[in-house]
């Protein structure tokens, strides 16, 4: 079943309730629906976690824990998938989503050098916003109705190969 190979890659809840940026939270974490691992509740949760994983901005595993309280999402993928944006992968999928957000709104790709710096934050951001968070909007509507739907018909097909080899199994 889905749930026993997913259970084994979960962290213990106790430390996921206890992480800082997700202890704001309080007794809202003690709800059992949010440690539950079945269909809609894991699906639910890579909506959530592929939507975050997109938004940028720093506090995005906060993001997802409310999203995922307020949905009643498994609170743990949910927060776990948003670390696919990571700082290794965050300039490839910013960019990507920056050059889809040009050939969306139909404007030239403007050519630049990124630097961490507050400096060009101010001056260069401004300049190329509009594409880039239209990229970004964009990608994670998609990846969030992708994982969602993914996620649901993987684990019917799970329940559904089971069940055969159930059936099998007792004649």
């Amino acid at each position: 079943m889905p749930r026993k190979f997913i259970r084994k890659f979960l962290p213990d809840p106790h430390k996921i309730r206890d992480h800082k940026s997700i202890k704001m939270f309080g007794t809202l974490l003690h709800e059992p629906n949010l440690w539950h691992l079945n269909r809609r509740s894991i699906a639910s949760a890579f909506a959530v976690g592929l939507f975050f994983m997109w938004i940028p901005v720093p506090f995005q595993m906060a993001l997802a824990a409310g999203a995922a309280i307020i949905i009643r999402s498994n609170l743990p993928i949910s927060v776990a998938l948003v670390w696919i944006s990571n700082p290794l992968t965050m300039p490839p999928m910013f960019y990507f989503a920056y050059l889809l957000g040009t050939w969306i709104l139909g404007v030239n790709e403007m050519h630049f050098v990124f630097e961490p710096t507050m400096d060009w934050l101010k001056t260069e951001m401004l300049i190329i916003w509009k594409p880039f968070l239209t990229g970004c909007l964009t990608l994670a509507i998609v990846s969030s109705a992708l994982g969602f739907t993914s996620i649901r018909l993987l684990w019917r097909l799970a329940v559904l190969r089971y069940l055969d080899k159930k059936k099998k199994n007792r004649r």
